[in-house]
């Protein structure tokens, strides 16, 4: 049996040139002597891997609202997770699936766990992300303190969790946003669900680092939106979060590599075993 891992990143970018991507590429070449990937656009083209030729999947951020599709990649796509849902259920070795902002919020409309919201307000930004009782042990965040920072930028949010489903599904939050205190009227929004043993998504960038954020800063436009967003002071801490080893680098550095890293384990011990 070929060793070699493949990995499918699901380009949920709509066709669009984005710095994720690069951020996530980079991660994945950390481990290039045992991975190879291949990229797929599902929204620009409705390209789909096959997927008994791939073993850990990534699906990435992107813009737009997640409660809607051209209802054509977007039913492919529901049909696909389901796919590897069931895959899990019967095979012995598993799929591996990081699900990331956009993709985790259709994730998490598809699975019937909550619902997802427009925000009264773009969250951009670093931002302080709390992990749960359920958080404090997941091997995804292995290595990070509690709360520790991450990239966030969305519109929409995951909220009033449908806790029934979660324990029928055998699902757990695992991360949190950040406690407002003088916004009590305010639900906090759900930032990590552990779908199952072998799914995870996350509303948060894991795979943003300071040079990606910075990229977009070089755009006046987007800059002088993000000052009148946060003000001058605001935005200047946020710099200065950028460069601070122990908050975006730190999570660069941990969440998809423990992942993948986990992934990788599992698929070389399955197939191993498999082959003896």
């Amino acid at each position: 049996m070929n060793n070699q891992i493949r990995i499918a990143v699901l380009d949920m970018y709509d066709g669009e040139p984005n710095q994720g991507m690069r951020c996530i590429i980079d991660i994945i070449n950390k481990f290039n002597q045992i991975v190879t990937f291949q990229i797929f656009d599902i929204r620009g083209k409705n390209e789909f891997p096959n997927i008994e030729k791939f073993d850990i999947y990534i699906s990435t951020g992107g813009p737009g609202n997640p409660l809607e599709g051209n209802g054509i990649w977007d039913k492919k796509y529901y049909d696909f997770v389901d796919q590897l849902w069931n895959w899990n259920k019967e095979k012995e070795v598993k799929k591996h699936v990081l699900f990331i902002c956009h993709s985790f919020q259709m994730a998490c409309i598809h699975f019937g766990l909550a619902q997802i919201t427009k925000r009264k307000s773009t969250s951009f930004g670093v931002m302080t992300m709390h992990k749960t009782e359920n958080g404090m042990n997941d091997p995804v965040f292995e290595g990070l303190q509690n709360p520790f920072y991450a990239i966030d930028s969305r519109d929409y949010q995951v909220i009033q969790p449908k806790l029934s489903v979660f324990k029928k599904n055998g699902a757990e939050i695992i991360s949190l946003e950040k406690i407002r205190n003088h916004r009590g009227d305010y639900e906090r929004a759900i930032m990590g669900v552990r779908f199952s043993e072998y799914f995870v998504g996350l509303q948060f960038h894991p795979e943003a680092d300071a040079l990606s954020f910075i990229a977009n800063l070089k755009n006046q436009e987007k800059r002088d939106k993000i000052i009148a967003m946060k003000g001058r002071t605001k935005f200047r801490n946020m710099l200065e979060d950028l460069l601070d080893e122990d908050k975006i680098y730190k999570t660069n550095e941990t969440i998809i590599p423990n992942f993948l890293r986990i992934a990788i384990n599992d698929l070389m011990k399955n197939k191993k075993a498999l082959t003896n």
